[in-house]
């Protein structure tokens, strides 16, 4: 939910930094309500200032646009941190031995979250039986870090039947079997959900986030827990929240199926897209590749939708002005988009699916032509950087299971160069809800040649996400006179511009620039958030911010 009453009518930022494009060398700035009123300099500030406004000195401190974080699953992030922390465990017996101690302090189910054997010296995930003693015979469901997978006790498999569905590898689970054992594992009540929720969204606040992308989908959670975020049935409580932009990924074959699906959400939804899966993931080696895994080579992955599904779904949203979308990434998933795009535009012209605005979520592995091809149709990535700094090192997971392809995944800069509108976000729970840490993954990727600029990895976290998902304000993102006030305070190390070479991590305090400043991102301290704001609503404040 969202609360629109102003925190205070006039407010006098100074002696600090703005992010403006208005005014690079902006100290000061004057909110108004839920409006920017001015930006400008300190000399400008003391001839303004009088005794109706409140006055926050900024002690040097950052204000820039807040961020939006574009894919983030609410709940789930929310139930991560209340789960089996797996993202520090080594190896298989730490896996275990976390186990071990939780069946020790709980009863009932246990759930994990968060394992990624490609960092094991073992790298070998734990069996049905192993899970069972470790357990003392108790159900157990542990998800691995990309949640497309999981491993499970044979107790749970015994009391579902996984062991006779598609994807089931003696207590590793994928497709079907992932899919059952997941939708029990989160079977919650309103209350439960809503708790959950807003522990998501007061840690996204914390993080300077004013918006997320709610990428809501039937095989993730039922649709009240959408409905939940968007306020139409249960509640959150009356506390400000980032703003939800809302997804749901489902599939519509008829124009009836669409409207029964709409209708659902009281009209409110952005899109049916978002994680409507074309194929899985690298980590679970579902992601469908045109050619096998490296590791693996006796698969190639998996395709959930054909180009027909895929291309009539398109179709449907295009004409009902809605976007539609897909998680893709592997290549022969993108190249499966690509034909479904190609199918639709036959249907509705290649000028409605540009206007349409349709997005991709992650879009992991590409080429030039596919690039190219979504330049064409007008389509966003919405990508992940923190996946990179993630998964992309040398002998990482990327390099494990693709082997030299590796070197072709997110493609920043070939996606920005060529024109495709790119927006970031953090995947949550996959990766933490962390904006700046997204920032520094882009400007130092793995693959030198795909680094792209801190300013335009800043604006693919802000600006570029309330565009991607259309909610009719193309003020949104910026700070100058008459935007909205939405934005975050940052107590950073030190302010610089990073100079034109984005191939390497190189910062300059040079005002000559006339660039607006960012921290620098080559030190080991990131930012920490002092205050985030929407449309002039305090939704966080830290504790020694006066």
């Amino acid at each position: 939910m969202n609360s629109t009453a102003p925190a205070n009518a006039l407010t006098l930022y100074r002696n600090g930094s703005v992010y403006s494009s208005a005014d690079p060398f902006a100290t000061a700035m004057l909110v108004d309500g839920g409006t920017v009123a001015w930006v400008g300099s300190e000399q400008a500030a003391t001839s303004i200032q009088d005794d109706k406004m409140r006055v926050v000195d900024l002690q040097g401190a950052l204000v820039a646009p807040g961020f939006v974080d574009s894919h983030v699953h609410l709940t789930e992030t929310g139930l991560a941190a209340s789960s089996v922390d797996l993202s520090g465990v080594r190896s298989l017996a730490e896996m275990l031995d976390a186990v071990a101690a939780e069946a020790g302090r709980t009863a009932g189910l246990i759930i994990g979250h968060g394992w990624d054997e490609s960092g094991w010296t073992d790298r070998r995930v734990p069996t049905a039986a192993e899970l069972d003693r470790a357990s003392g015979n108790r159900s157990v469901y542990l998800a691995r870090a990309d949640v497309h997978c999981a491993v499970v006790s044979g107790t749970l498999a015994a009391e579902l039947g996984l062991a006779a569905l598609d994807g089931w590898e003696d207590g590793f689970v994928i497709r079907d079997a992932h899919e059952t054992a997941r939708t029990v594992s989160r079977s919650l009540s309103l209350t439960e959900r809503a708790r959950y929720q807003r522990a998501a969204l007061d840690l996204a606040a914390s993080q300077g986030i004013v918006a997320v992308a709610e990428m809501a989908a039937p095989h993730i959670a039922p649709a009240e827990d959408l409905r939940q975020l968007l306020g139409l049935e249960g509640s959150l409580g009356e506390a400000p929240s980032p703003q939800v932009l809302p997804y749901w990924g489902q599939l519509a074959q008829s124009e009836s199926e669409l409207a029964e699906i709409v209708s659902s959400f009281d009209g409110r939804l952005l899109g049916l897209a978002g994680d409507l899966n074309i194929d899985g993931s690298i980590g679970a080696r579902t992601a469908s590749l045109r050619a096998p895994y490296a590791d693996a080579p006796e698969t190639a992955g998996s395709l959930y939708l054909s180009a027909e599904q895929a291309a009539r779904h398109v179709e449907l949203a295009t004409r009902a002005g809605l976007q539609a979308g897909f998680h893709v990434i592997g290549d022969a998933g993108l190249d499966t988009v690509i034909q479904a795009l190609d199918l639709a535009a036959a249907s509705v012209g290649e000028p409605a699916i540009r206007a349409a605005h349709h997005r991709l979520e992650h879009l992991e592995l590409s080429d030039d032509s596919a690039i190219a091809d979504l330049v064409r149709f007008g389509t966003t990535a919405s990508m992940q950087p923190a996946f990179d700094a993630l998964w992309g090192n040398e002998g990482g997971m990327y390099a494990q299971r693709l082997g030299e392809r590796s070197t072709a995944m997110n493609r920043f800069a070939s996606l920005f160069s060529a024109g495709v509108p790119v927006v970031f976000g953090s995947d949550a729970p996959v990766t933490a809800l962390d904006p700046w840490r997204a920032v520094r993954a882009a400007v130092m990727h793995n693959n030198p040649a795909q680094r792209i600029s801190a300013r335009a990895a800043f604006i693919a976290h802000t600006r570029a996400g309330w565009r991607a998902a259309g909610t009719g304000n193309p003020m949104l993102g910026q700070l100058a006179p008459g935007t909205p006030a939405s934005f975050a305070v940052w107590e950073a190390d030190e302010l610089m511009v990073q100079t034109p070479d984005a191939s390497v991590a190189s910062w300059s305090t040079d005002p000559r620039a006339g660039t607006p400043l960012l921290p620098a991102l080559d030190t080991e301290q990131l930012p920490r958030c002092l205050q985030t704001v929407h449309l002039g609503t305090e939704l966080y404040r830290a504790a020694d911010f006066s």
